[in-house]
C-alpha cells in the first residue's frame, strides 16, 4: 500500500508509474480522491484534538470552581463539557469512517513500478532481460507433450484427480511422485545452502495476512475462501512467510532475513481451454518452493540480483533452457515494483513456460504490514520485502519430461539422481 505522504510528495512519479501499468486518466483520478479524503481526515483529527484539549481544560476548571464554592459556574462548565464530549463522539465516529474510506481507496492503488519497468498493457509488452544462448534439446521424431508422456509412463493421473476433487487437481503416482519429491528436496537443499532458513507454514491464512502481502482484497477472485472460518488457502508460501514479521519493529542488524518454504499452492486460475491450460500448464493445486527476503532499503536491489542468480543456478543444474523477462507495467502483480519472470522452453510444445517470478515489493507490503526497523537514532522506517519462486514445480516437471525424452525413456538430470535414485523413467 502506498503511503499518502508519498502520493502527495511524488504525485507526478506516481501518475507516470500508473500510466506504465496502462491506467487511463479516469482511473488515475483516485489519487486526487485520496488527497481530498486525507485532507478531511486531517481536519477531523485536528478538530477532535482541540475538543479533547477543551474537555481537559474545562475539567480542570470545574474542580477549582467547586473548591472556590462557585457551584453555579461549575455546573455551567459541566454542561459545556458534556456538549463538547457529545460533539467529540460525533467527530470521532466521522473520523473512523473517513479513515476507513481512505484505506479502501489506498487498497485500489497498485505499487509504483520501478524505473527499470517498461510501459505496457499485457505480457506481449514484456522485455527480454536475458535470452537463452545455448542449444535447444534435440528430441526424437516421435516426441510427445508432457500430458501424453505422463499417461504413457503412468506418472500423473488427471482422471483420478477429477474423480477425487475436480479438474486441475493432478494426482502424482509411482515414479512421478518420486520425481516430484526429488525436485522439492533438491530445491529446499539448495535454498538452505544459500543461507535460507526453512519454514513449514500453515496452508490457511487469516484476512490480515492476505491484506498484508496484497493478496486481499482479491480483485481477480483467485483465492479459495473457507467462508465459515474466514480463512484463505494460500496462493503461495510468500503470504504466510512474509507475515511472520507483520507488525514487528526490527533491529537493522538482523538484515537480511532469508526464509524459504515448500508448500502446496491453491489458485482458481480461471482461463480458456486449449494447449495453454492442458496437462500441468495451468492447475488449481501445485507445489512450489518460495524464497523470501526482508532487507534494508539500501540493499534490496542488490538482493534482487542475488535472488535472480539463485534461480538461474537451479535451472542450470536442471539443464533446462530458460530466458528471463522484465515484466512490463501492465503485467506486474498488484504489489510488485519490479519483477523478473523465468521461462523454460518446453521443447515438445515448442513454447516458453513461466516457472518463476522474482520480485521486489519495496515498501508496498511492509506498509500494509507495518513491518519496520529502527535506525541508529531510533527513528522508524519501512523495510523492503522480496520474494521469488525457486521453483514452481508443475511446469518444471512438465519441461523435464518433454526435454529429456529419448528413445530409451525419460532421462533424469544428474543433479536429481541422488534424490530420485533412478537415472531413467522407462
Amino acid at each position: 500500500m502506498l503511503q499518502v505522504s508519498y502520493i502527495r510528495n511524488n504525485k507526478e512519479e506516481v501518475v507516470a508509474g500508473l500510466k506504465k501499468r496502462a491506467w487511463n486518466d479516469d482511473r488515475i483520478k483516485v489519487l486526487d480522491q485520496v488527497i481530498k479524503v486525507d485532507d478531511l481526515r486531517k481536519e477531523q483529527k485536528t478538530e477532535l484534538d482541540q475538543l479533547f484539549a477543551t474537555v481537559n481544560t474545562l475539567s480542570g476548571k470545574i474542580g477549582m470552581l467547586f473548591k472556590e464554592g462557585k457551584r453555579e459556574e461549575a455546573e455551567a462548565q459541566k454542561a459545556e463539557v458534556s456538549a463538547v464530549k457529545e460533539r467529540s463522539k460525533v467527530i470521532e465516529e466521522a473520523l473512523k469512517q473517513t479513515e476507513h474510506q481512505l484505506t479502501e481507496l489506498l487498497y485500489t492503488i497498485p505499487n509504483v513500478p520501478d524505473a527499470k519497468v517498461p510501459a505496457g498493457a499485457s505480457e506481449d509488452d514484456n522485455e527480454v532481460f536475458q535470452d537463452w544462448v545455448k542449444d535447444m534439446p534435440n528430441l526424437p521424431e516421435n516426441a510427445l507433450p508432457h500430458w501424453d508422456l505422463m499417461e504413457k509412463y503412468n506418472l500423473v493421473d488427471f482422471k483420478m484427480g477429477v474423480k477425487i476433487t475436480g479438474a486441475g487437481f493432478p494426482l502424482f503416482r509411482g515414479k512421478g511422485a518420486k520425481l516430484q519429491r526429488a525436485l522439492i528436496n533438491f530445491f529446499i537443499d539448495e535454498a538452505e545452502a544459500a543461507g535460507y532458513e526453512e519454514i513449514i507454514p500453515p496452508l490457511l491464512v487469516n484476512e490480515a495476512s492476505g491484506i498484508g502481502t496484497g493478496s486481499l482484497p482479491d480483485k481477480e477472485g483467485q483465492m479459495y475462501h473457507a467462508e465459515k472460518d474466514n480463512l484463505y488457502l494460500i496462493p503461495t508460501a510468500e503470504v504466510p512467510i512474509t507475515n511472520m514479521y507483520r507488525g514487528d519493529i526490527l533491529d537493522p542488524s538482523v538484515f537480511p532475513i532469508k526464509l524459504s518454504g515448500f508448500t502446496p499452492c491453491f489458485r482458481r486460475e480461471a482461463g480458456s481451454y486449449g494447449s495453454d491450460v492442458k496437462g500441468l500448464n495451468r492447475v488449481h493445486q501445485f507445489d512450489k518452493i518460495e524464497i523470501v527476503q526482508i532487507q534494508h532499503p539500501d540493499h534490496s536491489m542488490d538482493t534482487l540480483g542475488e535472488m535472480l542468480e539463485h534461480v538461474k543456478m537451479l535451472l542450470d543444474k536442471l539443464e533446462l533452457p530458460y530466458r528471463i523477462l522484465t515484466l512490463c507495467g501492465g503485467d506486474l502483480t498488484f504489489a510488485s515494483s519490479l519483477t523478473y519472470d523465468f521461462e523454460v522452453f518446453s521443447a515438445a510444445q515448442e513454447k516458453w513456460l513461466e516457472v518463476s517470478s522474482v520480485s521486489n515489493f519495496k515498501t508496498f507490503q511492509s506498509n500494509r504490514m507495518k513491518l519496520r526497523y529502527k535506525d541508529a537514532n531510533g527513528k522508524k522506517h519501512l523495510a523492503h520485502t522480496l520474494n521469488g519462486s525457486a521453483l514452481a514445480l508443475a511446469r518444471i516437471f512438465a519441461a523435464l519430461l518433454e526435454n529429456n525424452q529419448t528413445e530409451d525413456g525419460i532421462r533424469i538430470p544428474e543433479a536429481l539422481r541422488n534424490y530420485t535414485r533412478f537415472d531413467y523413467i522407462k
